[in-house]
C-alpha cells in the first residue's frame, strides 16, 4: 500500500517539480537499478549470514522513512534522493524475503506460492493508489497523501515483527557450500529476463504521458495504477498456479500480452492508453509469479539468496539502461521508444521459449 500509493503519484509528482521525461526515467530507472543491482550484495550477504529475518526487517524500515519524507521536498533533487533510498531499503528486504518465501512455497508448489504472494502484495497495491487518487482530488497536492503513507507502513512493519516472533525457526536453510556454482540454465534465464527488462515500460513514463499529453486529469492517473494493481494481483494468482502445470509458456504468454502496452499506450488515445495499462499490468502479474518461481525451481535452497540477487542484479541494470533510453527516446519520437521496447521483449520471449526442456527437467527432479 505505502510504496504502490506512492509510485502511482511520483510520475505526476515530479512533473509538478519541474521535472521533464528524460529525467523522470533517469530518476525512475536508477531507483529500480539500486533496488535489483544491490541485491546481488545482500543476496550473498544474506547467505553468508542466514540473517534473512533482520536485513528483511530493516529494508521495511528505509520503506517507513522514505515515503512520508517524500511529503517535506519542495525540489526534484531531493525527491529523488528519498526515492532512491526507499529503491535501497527494498534492495536490502529482496532476496532474503525471498529466501524465506521459497522455503513456505516449496510446500504448496512455487508458483501458486509467489503467486498467492504476489496476489496478498497487490491487496494494498490496490488501496494504496486508490487513497493517493481520493486525497489529489480533495488537496490537489501529493504531499498530504505521501505522508499518510506512513500509518501502513508502520503497520506493516509491526506486522512483520509479529510473523517473526512467531516463526522464530523459519528461514534458516544450511550454509551454501564453498565454490558451488549456480547452474547454466539460471545464467540463461537471466539473459532472457534482462532483456525483457530493457524493454519493459515504466509506469511513471507512462504517467508522464498521461499527464503531459493531458490525456486524464491527475487525479485519474493512480486510479488507473489501482485497478492496474488488481488486475496484477488476480493475473498473479491465476498464472502462478498455471506456471506449476505448464512451465516457461505462461511467461512466454506474459510477454506477448505485455508487448502491447507500448502501441496502446503511446500512439493511441484515451481508450488504447487505459487498455494500454491493463496490458502492463497483466504482463506484471506474470512476472511476479513466475521469474522467482522459476529460480527456486532450478537453484537449491542454500545457494537462493545468492541466485535471487544475481537475478535482480542484472534484471536492474538493464531496466535502468531501458528506462534511460526509453525517456530520451519519448523525447523524440513515441514511434522510436515503442520499436526500442518491443525488439527487447520479443527477444525475451524467444528465450525463454528456448528453455522449455531444461526448466521441464528441473521442475520434474
Amino acid at each position: 500500500m505505502t510504496y504502490e500509493g506512492a509510485s502511482s503519484g511520483i510520475g505526476p509528482f515530479l512533473n509538478d517539480l519541474g521535472v521533464g521525461a528524460a529525467m523522470v526515467g533517469v530518476i525512475s530507472g536508477f531507483g529500480e537499478m539500486i533496488a535489483a543491482s544491490l541485491r546481488y550484495f545482500s543476496g550473498k550477504l544474506a547467505d553468508r549470514t542466514r540473517a534473512y529475518w533482520p536485513l528483511v526487517i530493516a529494508g521495511y524500515v528505509m520503506n517507513l522513512v522514505a515515503i512520508p519524507g517524500l511529503a517535506f521536498v519542495h525540489s526534484w533533487q531531493w525527491a529523488a534522493v528519498l526515492i532512491v533510498i526507499e529503491r535501497t531499503g527494498k534492495a536490502i528486504r529482496g532476496p532474503a524475503r525471498d529466501v524465506l518465501l521459497s522455503e513456505a512455497t516449496g510446500v504448496v508448489g512455487h508458483g501458486r506460492g509467489f503467486g498467492i504472494h504476489a496476489a496478498m502484495d497487490q491487496t494494498g497495491a490496490i488501496v494504496g493508489p486508490l487513497y493517493v487518487a481520493w486525497a489529489v482530488a480533495r488537496t490537489h497536492a501529493f504531499g498530504p497523501a505521501f505522508l499518510n503513507l506512513g500509518a501502513p507502513a508502520a503497520l506493516a512493519l509491526a506486522s512483520l515483527l509479529i510473523a517473526r516472533y512467531f516463526r522464530p525457526n523459519k528461514g534458516t536453510p544450511p550454509a551454501p557450500t564453498a565454490d558451488q556454482p549456480l547452474p547454466r540454465t539460471f545464467w540463461l534465464y537471466v539473459v532472457g529476463s534482462g532483456l525483457l527488462a530493457a524493454g519493459f515500460i515504466d509506469f511513471p513514463l507512462l504517467g508522464y504521458h498521461f499527464e503531459h499529453t493531458r490525456m486524464f486529469a491527475p487525479e485519474t492517473i493512480p486510479l488507473l495504477y489501482a485497478f492496474a494493481m488488481g488486475v496484477v494481483g488476480l493475473t498473479a494468482f491465476v498464472c502462478g498456479t498455471l506456471f506449476d502445470r505448464y512451465g516457461i509458456w505462461v511467461l512466454v504468454a506474459g510477454v506477448l500480452v505485455t508487448m502491447l502496452a507500448l502501441p496502446l499506450g503511446f500512439l493511441g488515445g484515451p481508450t488504447s492508453a487505459a487498455a494500454a495499462v491493463m496490458c502492463w499490468a497483466a504482463g506484471l502479474g506474470v512476472q511476479d509469479a513466475t521469474l522467482r518461481a522459476g529460480i527456486a525451481q532450478v537453484v537449491s535452497m542454500n545457494k537462493r539468496g545468492h541466485a535471487f540477487g544475481a537475478f535482480n542484479g542484472v534484471f536492474g541494470v538493464m531496466w535502468f539502461g531501458g528506462s534511460v533510453a526509453m525517456g530520451a527516446l519519448y523525447g523524440r519520437s513515441p514511434m522510436a521508444l515503442v520499436v526500442f521496447g518491443l525488439a527487447f521483449q520479443v527477444a525475451a520471449a524467444a528465450i525463454f521459449a528456448s528453455m522449455y526442456r531444461p526448466l521441464s527437467t528441473a521442475r520434474a527432479s
